[in-house]
């Protein structure tokens, strides 16, 4: 199942074209990272393709039906959503939490069942914190509740996921942990659209780059073509060099890094 985006326009009533004549197209195992500066509407692209906002005028497939004739329900079962944050007001354990994944799945008024609790247990081991099943999700860490919320949309068991900054605000470690979990989603055929303001991580985790700027994507393809220096210097107005680092693995590979030249 794969989503393709056809001539999207989206606008709010004191922001017209917020969004104007988007379109692109994801497969199966396509990872596609969305950069562009703040406010630019990646984040009300997210909540377009979700069904949340709705557009103007185009139209948006999920595998070959249009999103605006899918009820909620169902679309649920077919794309997962990871936001930047989530702050609980309830005390959950983790693994209620993570349980909530599976309502598309519940009926109404009935209760997680065992195969319900095992897709959880399941999601928990994929997203690497298996040993957080009974923590409370207010205690812990920032890099681990994202790692929860991961999780969570993985328990769906939907063949799309959309992650809206799925590294922000996360040390080294847990951002290198989310983006081998994305390679490896990638490798079982997720196709996953991620936002980001690491240009480094499309080289690390991404088939596909679409820059974002003015409400149009200004550039859409391969890393390697799209996350040039012009590039991104335009984009965020300051000088960025792209620099090929040199890995001395067996066999020999090579890394591209983005570095911001300051004044």
């Amino acid at each position: 199942m794969g989503i393709a985006v056809e001539g999207l326009c989206f606008n709010y009533p004191k922001h017209p074209n917020l969004l104007n004549g988007i379109s692109f197209s994801l497969a199966e195992g396509d990872v596609l990272c969305l950069l562009g500066p703040n406010g630019t509407g990646k984040t009300t692209l997210l909540r377009c393709l979700l069904g949340i906002n709705k557009i103007s005028r185009g139209k948006i497939w999920v595998g070959n039906r249009e999103v605006h004739k899918i009820s909620a329900r169902e679309l649920a079962r077919m794309v997962a959503y990871v936001p930047q944050a989530a702050n609980m007001v309830f005390p959950y354990q983790v693994i209620d939490l993570v349980l909530m994944g599976r309502s598309p799945h519940i009926g109404i008024m009935s209760v997680p069942a065992e195969k319900d609790m095992e897709v959880a247990r399941e999601a928990l081991f994929k997203a690497g914190i298996a040993h957080l099943e009974n923590a409370l999700f207010s205690e812990i860490s920032g890099g681990e509740r994202q790692l929860v919320l991961i999780a969570r949309a993985l328990a769906q068991q939907s063949e799309i996921l959309i992650m809206d900054e799925p590294t922000a605000s996360l040390d080294y470690g847990n951002q290198a942990r989310i983006l081998e979990i994305i390679n490896e989603l990638s490798r079982q055929d997720y196709a996953i659209i991620m936002t980001t303001h690491f240009p480094d991580h499309a080289f690390l985790a991404c088939n596909k780059v679409a820059i974002l700027k003015g409400g149009k994507i200004l550039a859409l393809g391969a890393p390697d073509e799209i996350v040039t220096e012009n590039n991104l210097s335009a984009l965020y107005a300051a000088s960025i060099k792209v620099v090929a680092a040199k890995i001395f693995d067996d066999p020999p590979k090579e890394v591209k890094v983005c570095i911001p030249l300051l004044a």
